[in-house]
This record gives structure tokens, sequence and C-alpha cells, in this order.
């Protein structure tokens, strides 16, 4: 007789390694969130082109394991017994001044904490970094942003499809024939008598929601300001095109006069010539007005600059800043300044009579600072950051 056994497989080995790797990705992200400013500001990054593998370094995740002696301790395993919940079991070093891992000032033969790389995508680390943020204040207007598909008559002919029948067209022209012969009536229609409209497919992006992106590039910006201006529009850009697949974004830069750019100039673009700020209010007003009408748009404005503008012109950009916000949703200003130098007549000291709260005005002192000031400007919980 033959015997028979049954074996029953441990499933939790095979689940083991998808379970370990989504601990994993758990580490990675809480190892980024608690460095976000550093992360944000890492000048790698900004200088990428946009598709940079991102990497990160990371505690490594080794599993609990007994290890082998190798005869470094002289004691045995077991202790003097006595001990309670708390007490320290060991320590090591054995000597006066000797120290632990890492820490003594000589060469050592202990090894250290285990570090390596994770490597994060550009749009992986983009969706950590603002998966609590959002545009603020955004309404449902007139239009959404959908591809309108329409149909658009553009001819009107003697032939075609009688579901295209010009009815009315049609209708004049057997009066008109009719008249020709004498009786001018409705009736014996003949095929001369048709007219059939010609169409086209009509199709129209429409968005909801717009950025004015307006950048000083004057001669004052040095080497500081413009990375930081461009850091922020860096993540900002990136944000926008994680989060919402339609937003449209309109590049201004300006130094005494504006101009609409393309992303590639507005990121690329070096500096020269005099402040004169009202120049990029002016043009982005008139784009409201001949291209985003708050009826059918979402509309923000953010403008960076070391505040250092024409005092002359300081008066009429708060005049225009104040007709924005009457047509924005939320105007943002980021003001980049050295802590030491005085800053008594700059655009934000213009900036503060502004009462409004859909205006935001955040100074930038040190790279750390422009992770805060995205969230500033894009914070949708309703609560001061």
């Amino acid at each position: 007789m033959f015997g028979s056994s049954v074996t029953r497989n441990d499933w939790s080995l095979h689940r083991k390694g998808p379970k370990d790797s989504a601990r994993h990705q758990e580490k990675i992200k809480e190892a980024i969130k608690k460095n976000l400013a550093d992360v944000v500001s890492e000048e790698s990054i900004i200088l990428s082109d946009g598709k940079k593998i991102i990497k990160v370094p990371i505690r490594s995740l080794d599993e609990y394991k007994f290890r082998f002696d190798s005869g470094k301790q002289k004691n045995v395993g077991q202790g003097p017994g006595g001990s309670k919940v708390g007490d320290v079991i060991g320590q090591d070093g054995d000597g006066e001044g000797q120290q632990g891992p890492g820490k003594g000032r000589n060469a050592g033969e202990d090894p250290g904490v285990d570090y390596y790389e994770a490597d994060v995508t550009l749009d992986e680390l983009a969706a950590m970094i603002f998966e609590d943020l959002g545009l603020p204040n955004l309404e449902e207007k007139r239009t959404a942003r959908v591809t309108a598909d329409a149909v658009k008559f553009t001819d009107i002919r003697k032939t075609g499809i009688f579901s295209n029948l010009d009815k009315k067209r049609t209708l004049k022209e057997n009066i008109k024939r009719n008249a020709s012969l004498g009786k001018a009536r409705v009736g014996n229609f003949k095929s001369d008598d048709l007219r059939f409209k010609t169409w086209e497919p009509d199709i129209r992006n429409e968005s909801n929601a717009v950025v004015l992106a307006m950048m000083d590039t004057s001669g004052s910006m040095g080497e500081f300001e413009k990375y930081i201006a461009r850091s922020f529009y860096f993540w900002m850009v990136r944000f926008l095109r994680t989060k919402y697949e339609n937003v449209e974004i309109s590049f201004i830069a300006h130094h005494t006069e504006a101009k609409e750019v393309t992303e590639d100039e507005f990121f690329n673009r070096g500096e020269s010539g005099g402040t004169r700020a009202s120049s990029a209010y002016r043009l982005a007003l008139e784009l409201v007005e001949t291209r985003y009408p708050p009826a059918d748009w979402n509309i923000y404005p953010f403008h960076f600059s070391d505040g250092d503008n024409l005092y002359s012109d300081n008066d009429l950009c708060l005049q225009l800043v104040q007709q924005l916000i009457a047509q924005c949703n939320l105007f943002g200003y980021g003001e980049i300044t050295q802590s030491h130098w005085s800053r008594s007549s700059t655009l934000m000291s213009v900036f503060e009579q502004i009462t409004d709260p859909k205006f935001i005005g955040v100074t930038i002192g040190e790279k750390s600072d422009v992770y805060p000031a995205l969230q500033r400007f894009f914070n949708t919980s309703g609560t001061p950051v």
C-alpha cells in the first residue's frame, strides 16, 4: 500500500516581497517629506531637464536577524540575571575615551550606519510634494476646459445631403424662380431650388484656469535672486502639470518693458536693464482683457522680483495690482531679499497697503524658503500656512 501526505505551502513567503517593497516606498516618502525644504531647493534638480532621476539618501531597511559574533566579545550568551525593562544591556567600547561607531576622531574598524540612494523620478517627487496643495478659490466658470468638437457651417451649395438642407435659402430660391416666371409664390419645387449647407469640424480647446507667471529679469536680479525665482516657477509649473491636465500658463518677463515669452525663454533669459514692474502688470491686464475674461477664466497672477523697482513707478504698480486683484482669484507676490539689505522702499513695502485677502505676499531670504512660499500660494485648506 502506498502512503500519501498532504503539504500546505506557506504563501506568506510569496507575499513578503511585495509587502517589503510597499514598506520601503513608504519609508522613502517619509524621508523626502521630512526634508522637503531642502529637496525643493536642490540645485541639481532645478537645473535638470525635467526628466532627471532624483537620488534621495535613505537609511537601509534590513530585517532584524541574529549575527554571529566571530569571537569579538569574550562573554557567553547568558547574563547575571536581575535585569528589568529599560536597563541598558551593553555599550560599545570597553576602554576610557573609546567611542561608538562613527564618533571617534581616528580611523576605526566598526561599521557605520548603512545608507543608499533611492531613485525617484521628478514626477513622483512632485506628486509627493504637492499632494496637499491646489489652486485656491477655484470657481466654476461659464466654460470648462474641454475639447469642444462642434460643427461650423462654412458655405452654401446646390448639392448635399438632406440633413444639411438650408430651408430658408431653398424657399428664397423657389420664390425667385417662380417670380421670374410671373408667379411669385412658394411651390412647384425643382432641384435647382435646393440649397445645402457645407460644414467642417470646429475643434476648440477651452480652459477655465490660467496662471500669469511674471518674473523680473532686470540687472538688479543677481545669481541668488534669479535662482530663487526660477526655482519657484520650476516647481509651480510641475505642480500645475502634475495636478491639473488643462491649466494654461502665460510667461511674462520684464525689466523696464514686459514681454510674453516662451517657457524656454522664461527660464533661460538673461538679466539686464532697469526695473519698471508696472510694465508686467499692464501686460497681464491686457491679457485678461483680450484673452482671459474673468467670466470664463479663473485667473492666478504671480510675480517674483527683488523688489528694487523704480521709485516713481511704485504708486502705479499699486493701482495696477489692485485692478488685477479685482478680476483674479488670487494674486501672489514673492520678494527675494538678502536679510542684511535695507528693504524700506521696495515693492513689498508698497503692497503692504493692500488688505484684500486675495493678495498674498511672501519674502524669500534663503533657498529653503521656496517650499513654504509654494505652500502659502497654493493652500486650499483655508487655514493660514
